[in-house]
């Protein structure tokens, strides 16, 4: 086999670079393909999002973000998405509260002191419930939590930010009025059982990543199982915990059926998170059948671009955070 090549400025004879085989130009060529059409469906998304919410934010202007008045009966018809935008974030924020400490104590339960025998029938039965759909969740939010909500948790809650032996401010608005069973925290509690799978999923499997050696080391050094968890367990992942979480949020702001069940629908901001109240993807999926008149459809779609653009900016946020820290670990 002759080896031919090119001549340098010295002299010498560089080998020429061997075409690439055409098994890895046609894969390099489909992968190519593959990432391009990724961000061309994301930008046509956006785009048609544009288009069709483009009539309601000319009519409305900024005041469209700021207005919790929903009223398609008035003439002329009347949107604010305020309302929703409020209930989105709320409900996803509160299931955040609840489902993170439950999921990370799961997740730390099972990799540091769960027996081995008992550690995977549980982790099965926790990861079976990422697998129910959606509206079996808020066909058992409103038949059967909801009503124990109601006979049970919340005249307790209310009663107790109410009576002159416990009086806290900012409690009592927070927790105020009758025990509709249904509201923010119903739904907010729904999502926190969603998401509780793929945070504990998650965060058990970077916590298995921790080299044994460390926690040996720490083990060795007279630290107790607390301890250890909390100086090398944690600040080794948490990078992943972070991605668990924000992936739990991204999967609480887009959920539909199950809040739509629960949350109440009511196109009004209230500072109790026992009252009814709405997110976008409920208000959505409620009204977008019966939308007459193109302004009420290009409002539902304008819903349907702010979440877009905050689910968009949480997953930027996310890699931003995960970014930083790379680089403060180097």
């Amino acid at each position: 086999m002759s080896l031919s090549g090119t001549l340098t400025a010295t002299g010498e004879t560089r080998p020429r670079a061997s075409a690439k085989p055409v098994g890895d130009r046609v894969l390099h060529a489909l992968t190519f393909a593959s990432a391009v059409l990724v961000l061309i469906v994301l930008g046509g998304v956006f785009i048609s999002l544009i288009q069709g919410s483009w009539l309601a934010l000319s009519t409305f202007g900024p005041s469209f973000l700021s207005s919790e008045t929903w009223n398609p009966a008035s003439d002329p018809p009347v949107f604010g998405a305020a309302a929703p935008i409020y209930g989105t974030l709320l409900t996803s924020v509160i299931a955040l509260l609840i489902a993170v400490p439950i999921g990370l104590g799961i997740s730390i339960f099972l990799t540091e002191l769960c027996p081995a025998w008992l550690a995977r029938p549980i982790a099965i039965a926790i990861e079976l419930l990422a697998g129910i759909p959606s509206i079996i969740y808020g066909i058992w939010g409103l038949f059967v939590l909801a009503p124990i909500l109601q006979r049970s948790f919340q005249p307790a809650v209310i009663w107790l930010f109410h009576n002159k032996y416990w009086d806290v401010p900012g409690l009592d608005k927070l927790f105020a009025g009758p025990p509709y069973g249904i509201g923010v925290f119903t739904a907010a509690l729904i999502l926190a059982i969603m998401i509780l799978p793929f945070i504990s999923s998650v965060t058990r499997d970077v916590f298995e990543t921790v080299p044994p050696v460390l926690k040996e080391a720490a083990f060795g050094l007279g630290c107790t199982t607390w301890e250890v968890i909390r100086r090398v367990v944690i600040p080794h992942t948490r990078a992943g915990v972070i991605g668990a979480v924000m992936l739990a949020l991204g999967r609480a702001l887009g959920e539909t059926m199950a809040v739509t069940f629960v949350i109440g629908n009511a196109h009004k901001i209230a500072a109790s998170i026992l009252a009814p109240g709405t997110t976008i993807s409920a208000t959505i999926a409620n009204e977008f059948t019966e939308a007459t008149g193109d302004l009420y459809t290009s409002s539902l779609i304008a819903l349907g671009l702010i979440l877009f653009i905050v689910t968009f900016i949480v997953l930027a946020a996310a890699r931003w955070m995960l970014h930083r820290m790379e680089r403060q670990g180097r």
